[in-house]
């Protein structure tokens, strides 16, 4: 009893006092900015995008999509998606707008589900009708699942295909299996078909060997794809370990023979090793003019880390990292997506009433960087 009414005041006091949103940080390269909150009491966001006219979408794990339109203050409902499966990590997660959203109204969710007597993961396209979800198809039925370990980050890339992370869920074996989709990056048509370029053009995966991606991006200059992805956990391997890598169609990755900075023939290595463990859960290049000195640097939220990190990058493809630098460090806690504005603001997602933190009162919430003039 004196242990639960400790954790409960404990609570109570965070939740009195949240960080002060609008002070004044500096980056390191003397950027000056501050933070803005853009809505609050929120259950666990997952994911951020925007469409051409402003509204920003974003999807709360316990199935809920959402929507803040353009100019607005308070969000509005667009669907409750009924088979999501909210247990451990797995929801509704992974948000993605069709390249020609304002042509068709695709919009893409990817979502944790109960199946048999556990839970796998699927990709489902919806077409946005009147604010309302309609024409349901199946993108990708069934990929492993979990209470853990189900990435779900889902993006269109420069070529048009939408690229699906998906986790190991906890079954580290299966990353190495080319007949499973778990540990994967796929790349899919927009109609769940498989693109006939492809490494194997009778199957969706791209590339394999990873543990838990959370976050692709595209680097500009290149085009090369950044992953983010979770390293092991201490049941699985040593902790640490958490990865940025570069990923090249049909390479191998590595997990679970080598993880951490090791190396052996024919596995990639990453580019950036993170031990103790951050927990990367997103990544995005910053392209905006509101943060000119930022234009082209690499960003992405950190959970257990507690931060937006962000890594300056010069050079060819491979890239090295000339510098990098943790935002925000422990001031909103549990940080997963990381957004560009059409204004150029970065906008970011706390992470805190996903059972790992004693989130503020006004948790969870989605916040944004602005220039501090």
């Amino acid at each position: 009893m004196k242990a639960h009414l400790l954790s409960f005041g404990l609570s109570v006091i965070l939740s009195l006092n949240p960080p002060q949103s609008q002070g004044i940080r500096t980056t390191s390269d003397g950027v000056k900015y501050k933070v803005e909150t853009v809505v609050e009491h929120l259950e666990v966001p997952w994911s951020l995008v925007f469409d051409g006219e402003g509204n920003l979408y974003f999807t709360e794990r316990p199935g809920r999509l959402q929507v803040l339109k353009h100019g607005g203050k308070t969000p509005t409902l667009i669907a409750r998606i009924v088979d999501v499966l909210h247990r451990g990590e797995g929801g509704l997660m992974g948000l993605a707008l069709h390249p020609e959203f304002d042509k068709n109204q695709y919009i893409f969710l990817s979502y944790t589900f109960k199946y048999r007597n556990g839970a796998a993961n699927r990709v489902v396209r919806y077409r946005l009708k009147e604010w309302t979800l309609s024409d349901r198809l199946e993108i990708v039925p069934h990929l492993p699942g979990s209470g853990v370990h189900n990435g779900c980050r889902i993006r269109f890339g420069p070529d048009r295909k939408l690229y699906v992370t998906t986790g190991d869920a906890a079954d580290r074996e299966i990353a190495q299996d080319l007949g499973s989709l778990g540990g994967k990056i796929l790349r899919l048509n927009d109609d769940g078909s498989i693109p006939a370029d492809n490494p194997d053009p009778k199957s969706p995966i791209f590339a394999f060997g990873v543990r838990n991606p959370q976050g692709i991006a595209w680097r500009p200059t290149s085009g090369e794809m950044f992953e983010t992805e979770h390293g092991p956990s201490g049941f699985d391997g040593p902790g640490g370990g958490d990865e940025v890598n570069i990923i090249a169609r049909g390479k191998n990755y590595g997990w679970p023979t080598i993880h951490h900075n090791q190396t052996t023939r024919g596995m990639e290595s990453p580019l950036r090793e993170y031990t103790p463990a951050i927990a990367p859960a997103s990544a995005m290049f910053y392209l905006g003019e509101a943060f000119k000195e930022f234009k082209g640097d690499f960003f992405f939220g950190c959970l257990r880390g507690e931060r937006i990190q962000r890594i300056v990058l010069a050079g060819a493809s491979p890239p090295r990292i000339v510098r990098e630098e943790p935002l925000l460090e422990g001031e909103f806690k549990r940080i997963r997506d990381v957004i560009e504005g059409p204004d150029g603001s970065i906008y970011f997602c706390t992470s805190n009433r996903d059972g790992r933190a004693s989130p503020f009162g006004s948790d969870d919430r989605i916040l944004r960087i602005v220039p501090a003039r």
